[in-house]
């Protein structure tokens, strides 16, 4: 018999932020936070900027880096038409702080950047989109899995570390663990000619 795989569900990882980079966006976003309260999403216990963040003259390094991605992943996926960012928002989470799991709607790609990752500071955690495969879940020989079995996939964070993926692919972060405060950006793409 042949096999052949369908329905795969791509994410992208690329490590493209420099320490400079890094450094500068702290300063900015925890400056940020110290005059905007923020909104309540998807945070537990964390802090969630306003959505503007690309409209911000002090990230567009970090703008053209995403776009950079971007139009590599509309290559790939032979995607039509140009992208646009739709929205962009910097995420600072505490001791203890996570977010719940999500999907991002009206959107086509989504991400995130990570600028501050302390050891134990909480995985991104996909999971399998079939909805319907979790209706039975069989017994496995003992042993590694491959990753096309799997239900659902841990992605350690690392300062500099680009992920994207489709915006219907339901994620979530999972609690820092750490004794110092994680910082990220998250945004959303879409494709020229859809509404946000």
């Amino acid at each position: 018999m042949n096999r052949e795989l369908f329905f795969a569900t791509p994410i992208y990882v690329s490590d493209v932020g420099t320490p400079e980079l890094n450094q500068q966006l702290e300063q900015n976003i925890i400056a940020w936070s110290k005059q905007d309260k923020g909104l309540a999403k998807t945070n537990m216990k964390g802090w969630h900027s306003t959505t503007d963040m690309h409209k911000k003259p002090e990230y567009i390094k970090l703008v053209d880096l995403l776009f950079q991605a971007q139009f590599h992943i509309y290559k790939e996926e032979l995607l039509d038409n140009e992208p646009f960012l739709g929205n962009m928002w910097a995420n600072i989470n505490p001791p203890g702080g996570s977010n719940r799991p999500h999907m991002h709607p009206n959107s086509l790609w989504s991400g995130v950047y990570y600028v501050k990752t302390p050891k134990d500071c909480g995985h991104l955690k996909c999971e399998d989109p079939k909805s319907v495969a979790a209706m039975t879940h069989p017994r496995r020989k003992p042993g590694e899995l491959p990753s096309y079995l799997w239900r659902e996939v841990h992605f350690e964070p690392k300062a500099g570390r680009l992920i994207m993926f489709p915006s219907w692919l339901n994620h979530c972060v999972d609690p820092n663990n750490s004794n110092d405060t994680r910082i990220s950006v998250s945004f959303n793409f879409l494709q020229a000619g859809m509404n946000p």
